[in-house]
């Protein structure tokens, strides 16, 4: 069992930057899937980025404004998101697993990003 928390959302306007950080309660070496997720009012969680076997990928809609780090020191990983839009405003989740997985099994319980116009 894998515990995830997230936290560094709240409300930016357009064009603002946030960091979201994610808290493991396993060493972050041992999730070999770390993704996040994303989702708004009346739509279907989507992907947002997602890291399998050391190889990072990005939904078309956030590439190359939005970044997944990680600090493995203190088991913790970072959604950088930069030149944010309205359109950004939704829950954003946090999900692992220990294995090579196209969807982890864990997730956090969300933070709320809101982009104001």
């Amino acid at each position: 069992q894998v515990q995830l928390v997230e936290s560094g959302g709240g409300l930016v306007q357009t064009g603002g930057s946030l960091r979201l950080s994610c808290a493991a309660s396993a060493s972050i070496y041992s999730l070999n899937t770390m993704g996040w997720y994303r989702q708004a009012p009346g739509k279907e969680r989507e992907l947002v980025g997602i890291t399998r076997g050391g190889s990072t990928t990005y939904a078309d809609s956030v590439k190359g404004r939005f970044t997944i780090s990680r600090d493995n020191a203190k088991n913790l990983v970072y959604l950088q998101m930069n030149s944010l839009k309205p359109e950004d405003t939704a829950v954003y989740y946090c999900n692992a697993d220990p294995l090579q997985r196209l969807l982890g099994r864990y997730w956090g319980q969300g933070t709320q990003v809101t982009v104001s116009s």
